[in-house]
């Protein structure tokens, strides 16, 4: 999760840039994580917490200090891969601990900090950032924009299912130390089949749901869908209080490679015992439970959020990578607000290619390309939003087919 509120320019109150330097001393991470702690009003991790934490060797720690030395913001990001629409995964880093102290707040430090953090995801390759925000309102003049959404929903417990909804196949549960043997694989194969789908690095199942981990003395419980193919989803949960008085699941990870492994699923958790009702955060826009239930009041909207954040890094290399559909082709202009301009692109059925100095038919930011990326918004409803320009009539209609990839809804379903 990124948390800072920094206003400012990337200057100090003397007008020098923030130096910002690697983090690798061990207790340098550490009061950096403390930092990051104190800005999301937690207090300092404990010894075994921040042991449970976990450190690993391709993380990447920043830190910006005062003129004293003390560490006054930092960062971090982890390795993963993002599945783009039509099926291919590229290198991202996972942003992450995004902090600056509240007195040394609105004086540049964070803007130094992402402006050495995506030029360090430059050099090492990074096609794109991604990240969570807890605040909406930093991150876009950084390049990032919201580019997967997702519903929190609340489901009544033994709802009943449309004689017509899939079936499902069987659910199994799983200890916590097999699940960790078998979650892994299965999730980075689940995440393959959606735009936005992360890979997870061994540090980030650790604090998840190892009982030594960051969760320790917290109810967890974990199922596995298995269907005529093999395993094709799981669920992680825990309980909590429910509004009538008895206890409510808490899902905390559900994926689901299939209609039927998300009935099964779903069917599995509303009808545990002596609970009330299944909460879920952030799930896919087209999960839509609703269909599937007799009554589908028992299927309450309670929010939509946005879930990932997206930044690109290397415009050709993700234009590249993405699919895209069938229409005629069109002249994007894109506009970085950190870093040189991006160029004009030249988009069509077969790929995007440079279009030197050709006129644009549309033009617009990587803020606001971010949201048509992985394909959750189409260019058409981002232009009559203001959000991007378009210089010829109809060009954003035509940009709409190019986007559209058959799939799935994009939903990153991690949360980091």
């Amino acid at each position: 999760m990124s948390r800072a509120h920094d206003g400012g320019t990337g200057l100090g109150s003397t007008g020098r840039a923030h130096a910002v330097q690697p983090l690798t001393d061990p207790a340098d991470r550490r009061a950096a994580w403390d930092l990051f702690l104190a800005t999301v009003h937690q207090p300092p991790s404990t010894e075994d917490a921040w042991q449970a934490h976990g450190q690993s060797a391709d993380e990447h720690w920043l830190g910006v200090r005062t003129a004293d030395g003390e560490l006054a913001g930092s960062a971090y990001s982890f390795p993963t891969r993002l599945t783009l629409p039509g099926g291919a995964r590229v290198d991202a880093a996972a942003v992450s601990g995004v902090g600056v102290r509240a007195d040394h707040t609105r004086a540049g430090r964070l803007s130094a900090l992402m402006r050495a953090q995506l030029a360090a995801a430059r050099e090492r390759g990074d096609v794109v950032t991604v990240l969570r925000a807890s605040e909406a309102v930093i991150y876009g003049r950084y390049g990032y924009g919201v580019a997967s959404r997702g519903d929190q929903v609340r489901v009544t417990a033994r709802a009943q299912w449309r004689p017509e909804a899939p079936a499902g196949g069987t659910v199994r549960m799983l200890g916590i130390p097999e699940a960790l043997k078998v979650l892994p694989d299965l999730q980075a194969r689940l995440a393959a089949g959606r735009p936005g789908g992360l890979t997870r690095t061994d540090r980030w199942w650790r604090r998840s749901i190892d009982p030594a981990g960051p969760s320790a003395g917290e109810y967890r419980a974990v199922a596995v869908h298995t269907g005529p193919g093999g395993d094709d989803g799981f669920a992680v949960w825990g309980t909590a209080a429910g509004e009538g008085g008895r206890d409510e699941i808490r899902v905390h990870q559900l994926w689901a490679g299939t209609r039927g492994a998300t009935a099964g699923l779903w069917r599995f958790l509303t009808g545990v015992d002596l609970t009330e009702a299944v909460v879920c955060g952030a799930r896919p826009l087209d999960e839509d439970l609703d269909l599937m239930l007799a009554d589908p009041r028992a299927v309450r909207l309670t929010g939509r959020y946005d879930d990932l954040w997206l930044r690109i890094v290397d415009v050709a290399r993700a234009l590249g990578a993405r699919a895209w559909g069938p229409g005629e082709p069109v002249v994007l202009r894109l506009h970085d607000p950190l870093f040189e301009d991006t160029g004009t692109w030249r988009i069509g059925p077969d790929g995007a290619a440079p279009a030197g100095d050709a006129l644009p038919d549309l033009e617009t930011g990587l803020e606001s390309l971010a949201p048509a990326f992985l394909g959750d918004r189409a260019p058409s409803a981002l232009a009559a939003a203001g959000r991007w320009t378009e210089h010829t009539a109809g060009a954003a209609a035509r940009a709409d087919a190019l986007f559209a990839v058959p799939g799935p809804a994009p939903w990153g379903g991690t949360f980091f």
